[in-house]
């Protein structure tokens, strides 16, 4: 889909200070020597394997296909060690860190996952972890803070500008350009500057990977629409990616429009935004008509951000994926449906891609869809309670 370097259509690039950019160099090279060599594989899969606890299953979800007449199937991320779909970009960078001989990772955080996850990683294979996070997203995800420190990470909390995800990022890219010869930064989605949207699409494919093999062994064919949340967009990446090729897989993207697109606030970057360049890459973006990035809101911290991944504004483009948006009262509703329906209590992330589903029930009536759960919602508790107490 590259046809230049970095590029998804007009999308993608590096967009970054001169400093950074032996950096990237470097972390160009790595990926596409290292990271697909037969001995990097062999280590990486058997973590997802033996310490991830790959393949996670595909469940059908029996309550809910009866509830809405449609044929329902999760692919449980939620499983995954750590409780997100997260983890396996973070071992996948984290090795490849590791062997390009750096001591020390940092990464940003917005639902606390992503921070997570590579603390996770870092402690497993030995390396130097900090953290940036919103202090705002601290308070909303104080638990996840907690978690990061137990597994030896140091959290900074960012007070600046809307003290969220993209002031994270701002401050994750700082520190990388001081401390650029022994540090690698763990970008957790398919955005910012060439290798990182196609080197995390990479790590996080195995999703759609074995949702392709399993749902064929359980229903003998593909999916009518695959459906999933989109902040950055890494788990929907994650299982479009090995989709796609397969025309007739209608595969939707799911944004957070929060109190309503009309009241600004929201993170739907494809319903409001427009083209800009926006932390090292070109992508839609939430600006204002001087090129001045808004605020953005969402009751999911993870996706509460201004931009989306450069490939994802590609494939809506050339009109592969179709995105849509859900809202704060649809996706409270969607995660308390299905804990009572299932047992499954979901991210908020991943209630976005319910509520859609659920709002939308109609036009899947007796189709076989799949939804990417990304993650769990244990992080998300004191969130939905406070919601619901007004």
């Amino acid at each position: 889909m590259m046809k230049k370097q970095g590029y998804f259509g007009i999308y993608g690039g590096q967009f970054v200070p001169e400093t950074l950019m032996p950096n990237l160099t470097e972390l160009k090279h790595a990926f596409f020597s290292l990271a697909k060599s037969k001995n990097f594989k062999k280590e990486f899969y058997g973590y997802l394997k033996d310490y991830v606890g790959r393949p996670t299953p595909l469940y059908f979800a029996e309550n809910l296909s009866k509830k809405y007449k449609l044929r329902l199937y999760l692919k449980r991320e939620d499983l995954c060690h750590t409780g997100a779909h997260k983890i396996n970009n973070a071992i996948g960078q984290v090795l490849l860190a590791k062997k390009m001989g750096k001591i020390r990772v940092i990464a940003e955080t917005g639902a606390g996952q992503h921070g997570v996850a590579t603390a996770t990683a870092a402690a497993l294979l030995g390396l130097e972890c900090v953290i940036y996070m919103g202090v705002l997203d601290m308070e909303r995800q104080a638990i996840n803070v907690t978690r990061m420190n137990m597994l030896g990470a140091k959290v900074v909390g960012v007070e600046s500008g809307s003290r969220t995800l993209k002031d994270a990022i701002n401050e994750a890219l700082r520190d990388w350009v001081t401390n650029v010869r022994n540090t690698h930064y763990v970008l957790g989605t398919v955005f910012g500057p060439h290798p990182y949207p196609t080197m995390v699409k990479e790590f996080v494919s195995i999703i759609g990977k074995e949702a392709i093999l399993q749902i064929k062994k359980k229903e003998g064919v593909l999916p009518d629409a695959v459906i999933a949340c989109v902040g950055g967009g890494s788990n929907a990446m994650g299982i479009f990616y090995p989709f796609i090729k397969y025309k007739k897989v209608k595969l939707i993207g799911v944004e957070a429009a929060g109190k309503g697109i009309e009241t600004g606030l929201h993170a739907a970057r494809f319903a409001n935004g427009r083209v800009g360049i926006f932390q090292g890459a070109k992508s839609f973006v939430l600006q204002d008509k001087n090129g001045q990035i808004l605020n953005t809101y969402s009751v999911s911290a993870g996706l509460d951000y201004a931009s989306i991944g450069p490939e994802h504004c590609y494939l809506k483009d050339i009109g592969r994926v179709s995105y849509g948006y859900a809202m704060d009262n649809d996706v409270i509703e969607a995660f308390n449906i299905l804990s009572l329906e299932e047992g499954i209590i979901p991210a908020l992330e991943s209630s976005h891609a319910l509520a859609y589903l659920i709002k939308h029930h109609m036009d899947f009536k007796d189709k076989l869809v799949v939804v990417n759960l990304s993650g769990r919602g244990d992080k998300d508790l004191l969130t939905v309670i406070k919601y619901e107490k007004g």
